[in-house]
C-alpha cells in the first residue's frame, strides 16, 4: 500500500469501516458507510486510512462487503486493519440530490440560530432511520444538543460558508 499526505486525505469520502478478518486468505469484511452500497461493485482501489489499496476482489454477504486487497494476503494482515477507515477521492462520490450532503461535510459545520446567535459546531451525525439527528457541541457546556434533520428545524446549511442555521423548537419542562 502507498501512503498518501494529509491534504490529500481532506478531499476523500469515507463509504466503509473494516471490520473482522473474513476466512484465512486475508478477505475482509467491509461495514459500508454509504448510502450506496453497490458502489463497490466494480473499484478497483480505494484507501485504508491514508494509504492506497489496489482491490482484488469484491463481493457481498448480507449487509457486509466483503474484499480482497493485493497487499492483504493472511488473516493475520487483514485483522491488523479492523477498524481502519475506506474511502474515496471525492471526485469518485456518488452524485447526490439537492438538498442531500455528505455526512463528512456536515460534519464541523457551525451551528446558529436564525437570531445569528452561535450555538456550537455539529461534531457528528446519528442515523436514525427516519431522519439524522446532528450532534451539537457547545462551547463550555458538557451536554451536547441534538438537533433533527427536519426541514422544519433546519432551515439552511451552507457547505461553502461552513454553517448551519436552525430554529430550535422551544423546550418545555
Amino acid at each position: 500500500m502507498e501512503k498518501s499526505s494529509p491534504s490529500e486525505a481532506d478531499s476523500r469520502i469515507v463509504i466503509g469501516k473494516i471490520g473482522a478478518p473474513h476466512g484465512v486468505k486475508g478477505e475482509m469484511k467491509i461495514i459500508p458507510m454509504t448510502d450506496f452500497p453497490e458502489r463497490f461493485d466494480g473499484m478497483k482501489q480505494c484507501y485504508i486510512d491514508d494509504r492506497l489499496a489496489k482491490i482484488k476482489s469484491v463481493r457481498y454477504q448480507k449487509k457486509h462487503v466483503l474484499i480482497v486487497f493485493d497487499s492483504i494476503a493472511t488473516r493475520e494482515d487483514a485483522a491488523t486493519l479492523t477498524g481502519s477507515f475506506v474511502s474515496v477521492d471525492r471526485s469518485e462520490a456518488m452524485p447526490l440530490k439537492d438538498g442531500e450532503y455528505y455526512i463528512s461535510d456536515i460534519i464541523g459545520l457551525s451551528v446558529e440560530e436564525t437570531d445569528g446567535t452561535v450555538l456550537g459546531t455539529v461534531t457528528d451525525v446519528i442515523r436514525t432511520g427516519s431522519n439524522d439527528v446532528y450532534v451539537v457541541s457547545l462551547p463550555g457546556r458538557a451536554e451536547d444538543v441534538l438537533v433533527p434533520a427536519l426541514k422544519k428545524v433546519v432551515k439552511e446549511i451552507s457547505i461553502e460558508d461552513g454553517r448551519m442555521v436552525v430554529l430550535m423548537p422551544e423546550v418545555t419542562e
